[in-house]
């Protein structure tokens, strides 16, 4: 697989491990993957609940987690690390101001336009801003918001299609329209990334149900740099989520992986389970809330805590969480190193390359 750079940054294997909260990937995927050569995220949603022996509030307890968790990982590699901060998060201003404060080499943004991302950087930053977007529309307003702002350009940019896992971009009608379908969004932002490219070179990067080698050079082929994937790394020895959290996805067939109505206002993609049965039945709805940490999030509107849910998965309490995954989740079978994923999706790149020329 060829390389290629996010600003000065070189990218050995072009993959990113997307970042998935709360606590699937955490400073110990990150740094797994960031030593095969790809870039290692750091989720950063729910830090607090992660790390409660910190001082202070909530907010305060996911700043210090964050911290930790760079730390930790930087002590691991000497590989590339990101921080994925959603915009819906609450504490989104001070997740970004935190890791470029920590010298972080990227942050990945989305769930929401990042349109003030650059307003973070200091004259001595060295992180890499990357939005992520689902629409060649999103793209170009970020690119002209940011240039004209703020003189700035997205150092690559990230294309999260239908496929993906968690929150989605789309509405309902548009995950199964061919319209949306990666394929016809890739080019798209491709086009719209090289109209700035007197400026600045922008890598674009496919997201969304990718599972293969096979998948890496087919958007290779419509002009992407590389590719983000999430999924197959949560079957891995050293992802950060418990091993009853990584079976569920072992034990999942296709039939099993559902779009949900998340109480943040978006649909999503889950694997279903006795938690999601009772959010449906009204036996889940939360009678306070303690964090407020989405934005949109209204708690007596709410048929349930996703927050907490998301942190019960990821502990292995799946009777009171549920777990997020992409389209192609249910194609796991066993735990594996990130090593002999890395291994694997090299040996079917190079063959899926063979078969296209």
């Amino acid at each position: 697989m060829k390389s290629f750079f996010i600003g000065n940054l070189e990218i050995k294997m072009p993959v990113i491990q997307g970042g998935m909260g709360v606590g699937i990937s955490l400073s110990g995927l990150a740094s797994a993957v960031a030593n095969e050569g790809g870039i290692g995220v750091i989720s950063c949603a729910g830090l607090g609940l992660l790390y409660p022996k910190e001082k202070g509030t909530y907010p305060e307890k996911c700043i210090g987690g964050l911290k930790e968790e760079i730390r930790k990982a930087r002590l691991k590699t000497k590989g590339v690390i990101g921080v994925n901060v959603m915009v819906a998060l609450s504490n989104y201003s001070d997740m970004v101001r935190t890791a470029i404060n920590e010298k972080i080499d990227v942050v990945f943004s989305g769930a929401g336009l990042p349109l003030d991302l650059p307003s973070y950087l200091t004259p001595q930053s060295t992180t890499k801003l990357v939005p992520i977007v689902s629409s060649s529309r999103a793209a170009k307003i970020i690119c002209d918001k940011w240039n004209k702002n703020y003189n700035y350009l997205p150092d690559a940019i990230v294309v999260e299609g239908p496929k993906a896992g968690g929150h989605l971009g789309f509405k309902r009608e548009q995950i199964q329209d061919q319209n949306f379908a990666l394929d016809v969004l890739i080019p798209e932002v491709v086009a719209v990334a090289s109209g700035y490219k007197a400026q600045k070179q922008i890598p674009v990067i496919a997201a969304g149900g990718i599972s293969t080698g096979e998948d890496i050079a087919h958007f290779m082929e419509l002009g992407a740099s590389g590719v983000q994937m999430g999924s197959i790394f949560v079957t891995t020895e050293e992802c950060d989520a418990s091993d009853t959290f990584k079976e569920v996805y072992i034990h999942s067939n296709p039939e099993d992986i559902l779009i949900i109505e998340s109480p943040v206002g978006m649909p999503g993609r889950a694997i279903d389970g006795n938690f999601i049965h009772n959010v449906k039945e009204g036996l889940e709805k939360p009678k306070k809330c303690s964090f407020h940490c989405i934005k949109t999030c209204d708690y007596t509107k709410s048929p349930y805590c996703i927050i907490k849910a998301l942190y019960n998965a990821a502990k292995g309490n799946m009777k009171k969480g549920y777990a997020f995954a992409g389209s192609n989740a249910f194609l796991a079978k066993k735990i594996r190193s990130v090593k002999e994923v890395m291994n694997t999706l090299e040996s079917e790149f190079v063959l899926a390359t063979h078969r296209l020329s």
